[in-house]
């Protein structure tokens, strides 16, 4: 049975999301990859566990991971809490999130009814064997759903007990605005936004959802900080055969050119003269300015858990590796 360490808070650091006062670890571990049907799970209790030892708190859940099943993830995820986490319940802040293609017909496919939204969160929590989610989400924007409908279904989760705050994921300034409105007036506590954000992808910044948020008091918690492992150390000589591209499962083989090599390694370079590698880097940039709560990691093992959690060690960076990093990638 597991037993948590005790020196498990000593190193982490622990941002405030928003203006709520929920505080979120700066490095929390997503459970998109390597958690599903076919995956190992011995490998994925184990990463859970090395995570919660090191002070990770937040575990990133949805009702669609767990490729080739949706669900199987949270399926594990909550015999993993059985194996002697669960004991700790009130320690981990566990989020999941409904919005993608989940089960057949009209109310299991992509869109943010209140059907679905219900239906979803029940299914997830009795995959899980929670009473309530920390944090639920809606997945992404639903233009064929009146979003006044969608944030009632998410407020309207809270009021049930069944999520203690909500969230949106993958939605731009603009509709993170129009649903802002609209919680403000319910009093519903919406404390985060799930984007996507990057040395690589900058999106948030050209369309101003990061200031956005930060002038608000919503809290970022960022996914594919590494840009799907391209900021790690895996492909600067080319693409190794287990990676996830060799692999053929990730959508930015296309990305992998001669010149992106170049940059990769002139990044890696001024990673070395900071004393990290690429990786964590990557995510000690994304951390950088405080605007950002917490980072999503995936991992594959142990391993890349140890060294993710190193990056909050090091985030400050210097006017000259900024503008470095800058030159490098524009």
């Amino acid at each position: 049975m597991y037993t948590a360490k005790e020196s498990r808070y000593e190193k982490m650091v622990y941002n405030q999301c928003g203006e709520s006062g929920l505080k979120l670890s700066a490095i929390s571990l997503g459970l998109w990859q390597n958690f599903g049907f076919k995956d190992s799970f011995d490998q994925m209790e184990e990463m859970c566990h090395t995570a919660f030892d090191l002070g990770i708190t937040h575990f990133d859940l949805a009702n669609n991971y767990g490729h080739p099943y949706n669900g199987s993830a949270e399926e594990n995820f909550g015999k993993i809490l059985d194996h002697g986490m669960r004991e700790y319940r009130d320690e981990l802040c566990i989020s999941t999130k409904a919005g993608y293609e989940m089960w057949p017909g009209p109310y299991g496919d992509r869109n943010g009814s209140r059907k679905y939204l219900t239906a979803s969160l029940d299914q997830s929590l009795k995959r899980m064997k929670l009473e309530y989610v920390d944090v639920f989400y809606h997945h992404v924007f639903d233009p064929n759903t009146p979003l006044e409908e969608t944030a009632l279904a998410l407020d309207n989760a809270v009021r049930q007990g069944k999520a203690l705050y909500v969230g949106i994921s993958n939605y731009n300034s603009q509709q993170t605005s129009d649903i802002l409105t609209i919680f403000r007036e319910l009093r519903t506590p919406f404390v985060l936004n799930q984007p996507s954000y990057s040395i690589l992808n900058r999106w948030i910044e050209r369309d101003k959802l990061k200031d956005f948020a930060a002038q608000e008091g919503i809290g970022l918690a960022v996914f594919s900080p590494l840009y799907q492992g391209l900021l790690s150390d895996r492909y600067l000589s080319g693409i190794p055969a287990d990676s996830r591209i060799g692999k053929g499962s990730s959508w930015i083989k296309n990305d992998l050119t001669e010149e992106m090599l170049v940059k990769l390694n002139q990044l890696n370079g001024i990673a070395g003269s900071r004393g990290q590698k690429l990786s964590q880097m990557a995510l000690s940039w994304v951390l950088r300015d405080g605007k950002v709560t917490t980072v999503l990691v995936g991992a594959s093992s142990s391993l890349q858990i140890k060294e993710n959690v190193e990056a909050v060690n090091k985030l400050i960076f210097t006017d000259e590796e900024l503008n470095a990093i800058e030159e490098i990638i524009k």
